[in-house]
């Protein structure tokens, strides 16, 4: 039965409560970068005045969503240039050299250890229910929120729509997640309101965007809810679940250093990171081990920039399940490094 705003009690009420702006945020942006530098604009002319936006309104409407609350959740939505700007020089555009420092640090290091001691009860269980190993779970929370100090400061509705109507290179993808989104305003009773997270819509402790929290978030502390938000036992047992339904191996490797000869390896980059290459592969184009790797495995390459120039990797599957909660190589070997130091 697809759900529908009409179960929120009192929503309609919520909704046409404006929240405190969080233009302020801007103040937090990096010094020395202008307010404004995408070729994008937000919120002109108003979303409910444009016919892309009533049209996705008259599709919601026809899947059983009640109009007249969707068109108040549009009237309330704060457009946000800001969002544009972000998504314009993501994190990930930066070299691995000035990445690294940003995730795989002593304080960030020492708080992971912090929180592995206070959740090791939630960790242990979801190492034994999901066979996905504590430390992973640690990283993956240590970078995307730093241990839950930082879940995000835009309201996720004005982050999907302005994302999903006012940035056309991924339009239909951020209109999918509002899609979501509206469902789980439903499902987890969710507040429009207050619940905030990432430029990109993405939110809670874990940092999952709509659609995979409604695929892959548990009630793993049962108290009838998955709330990624609020609950340390759903956000871990969510996040090891995800790797699970990824493929995640535990106890398996996830980089081995590598060298490269001549230019052939540049044929074996990109085209994402699935282990598809054999070592005979590999030497052909001029890449092989710097270390001891299996004989028969299968291994993506992978080029960092480096303090000391490019650095080079092979990529086992599980390099690739890393870089399915989120595309990015530097992200991926972030979480790598994070994990293993807290395992030392």
């Amino acid at each position: 039965m697809t759900p529908t705003l009409k179960t929120r009690p009192g929503l309609l009420l919520q909704i046409c409560i404006h929240a405190v702006s969080i233009l302020l945020l801007a103040a937090c942006s990096l010094p020395g970068l202008a307010v404004s530098q995408s070729e994008y604009r937000a919120g002109d002319p108003p979303y409910l005045e444009r016919p892309e936006v009533i049209a996705f309104i008259d599709e919601l409407a026809a899947d059983g969503l009640d109009r007249g609350e969707l068109e108040a959740l549009f009237a309330d939505v704060e457009p946000q240039q800001r969002i544009l700007d972000l998504i314009s020089r993501p994190a990930e555009a930066r070299p691995w050299k000035d990445y690294r420092p940003i995730f795989v640090n002593s304080p960030r290091i020492e708080r992971g250890q912090v929180f592995m001691e206070e959740q090791a009860y939630w960790l242990e269980r979801a190492e034994e229910v999901f066979g996905v190993d504590q430390a992973l779970i640690a990283a993956i929370i240590g970078v995307e929120t730093n241990y839950g100090r930082n879940l995000g400061g835009f309201r996720v509705m004005d982050a999907l729509v302005t994302l999903g109507f006012d940035y056309p290179p991924r339009a239909d993808f951020f209109r999918s997640e509002l899609r979501h989104y509206l469902q789980l305003v439903d499902e987890e009773g969710l507040d429009t309101r207050e619940t905030r997270g990432s430029y990109a819509g993405a939110m809670g402790r874990g940092q999952f965007i709509s659609s995979s929290y409604r695929a892959y978030a548990v009630d793993f502390n049962g108290d009838g809810r998955r709330d990624l938000i609020d609950s340390w036992a759903d956000a871990i047992g969510s996040v090891a679940n995800y790797f699970r339904e990824h493929h995640w191996e535990t106890g398996q490797p996830v980089v081995a250093r590598a060298q490269v000869e001549g230019e052939g390896y540049e044929a074996l980059l990109g085209g994402g990171y699935q282990a598809r290459f054999s070592l005979d592969e590999l030497a052909a184009h001029g890449v092989y081990p710097a270390e001891v790797v299996p004989a028969d495995g299968r291994f993506s390459l992978i080029r960092l920039e480096g303090g000391h120039g490019f650095e080079y990797y092979l990529g086992y599957p599980n390099f690739y399940v890393i870089t399915r909660y989120n595309r990015s190589p530097l992200y991926a070997m972030a979480v790598h490094q994070l994990a293993e130091a807290l395992r030392q």
